[in-house]
C-alpha cells in the first residue's frame, strides 16, 4: 500500500530537483509541460499506463547517473501524478479546481503555452477517445483555450490563432483552468463505467532506494531491474 508521503504534493525543493533533471534531458520538456500532459491523461476517458507517460516525458534514451537518481525522479513524477489526480477528483464532489503548474517567463508573465502543449500531447495519446468531446457543440469549447495557447507560436501560420493580446491572456489561462475541471467532470461517468482509471496511481516506494527485484515505481507491474533500471545502461 502506498505511504501517505506518496500522495503529498511536492515541495518547492523537490520541484526544483525534478525540474532540473527534466531540463537537462534531451526530451525538450519542462515541468509545466509535464503538468499539462499528466492532467490530460488523468482527466481523459481512458487510463494510460504510467510507463508510457514516463517514456514520453523523459525520452527513450534518458540515462540516469545512478539507480538512486532513477528512483527519486520516477518517485517524484508519480507523486505529482497523484497530486493532480486527487485534486481533480475533489472537483467531482465539491466546488474545487486544480491550479496547474504554470511558470513565469523572463518578464514575469505566465503564458501557459507549455502547459497547453503538454495537455494537447496527452489528448493525442488517445485521440479516438476524445472525439466525442472535441466534436461536441456543448462541451468542445472546454478544450479551445488549450488549443489556442498550444498553437500560439506554431511554425505553421495556418495553425496559429489570432494574436493574443497580453491583457486577454490572463482570461484565456483562467478559461483553460476552468476547462480542465469541466473536462474531468464530463468524462467521469465514462471512467467509472470502464473501471479502468484508479483514483491514484500506485507508487510502491517514495524514497530513492529501490531494490532491483522490487516492483518498478512507474507502475508497469514489472520488476525494477527489467523496467526503468534498464535505462541506466
Amino acid at each position: 500500500m502506498p505511504s501517505l508521503a506518496d500522495h503529498q504534493a511536492l515541495t518547492d525543493e523537490e520541484f526544483e530537483r525534478l525540474g532540473g533533471f527534466i531540463d537537462k534531458t534531451a526530451s525538450g520538456r519542462n515541468l509545466e509541460w509535464v503538468d499539462g500532459y499528466f492532467a490530460a491523461l488523468i482527466c481523459g476517458p481512458e487510463f494510460v499506463m504510467p510507463s508510457e507517460a514516463l517514456n514520453e516525458i523523459l525520452g527513450e534514451d534518458v540515462v540516469f547517473d545512478t539507480e538512486d537518481e532513477a528512483g527519486e525522479v520516477v518517485g517524484l513524477l508519480m507523486r505529482h501524478w497523484n497530486t493532480i489526480a486527487s485534486e481533480l477528483q475533489r472537483s467531482i464532489a465539491e466546488e474545487h479546481v486544480y491550479l496547474p503548474l504554470l511558470l513565469e517567463d523572463d518578464q514575469g508573465i505566465v503564458k501557459g503555452n507549455e502547459w497547453a502543449k503538454g495537455f494537447m500531447r496527452g489528448v493525442q495519446a488517445r485521440p479516438g477517445s476524445w472525439t466525442e468531446l472535441l466534436n461536441s457543440d456543448e462541451h468542445g469549447g472546454s478544450v479551445f483555450p488549450m488549443m489556442m495557447l498550444a498553437h500560439e507560436d506554431d511554425p505553421d501560420p495556418a495553425m496559429r490563432p489570432p494574436p493574443i493580446l497580453e491583457d486577454s491572456r490572463e482570461e484565456i489561462v483562467a478559461q483553460m483552468i476552468a476547462g480542465l475541471t469541466r473536462i474531468h467532470r464530463h468524462f467521469e461517468p465514462v471512467r467509472r463505467l470502464n473501471s479502468r482509471m484508479p483514483q491514484l496511481m500506485p507508487v510502491h516506494r517514495s524514497g530513492p532506494k529501490i531494490g532491483r527485484n522490487d516492483a518498478c515505481p512507474c507502475g508497469s507491474g514489472r520488476k525494477y531491474k527489467h523496467c526503468c533500471a534498464t535505462k541506466l545502461h
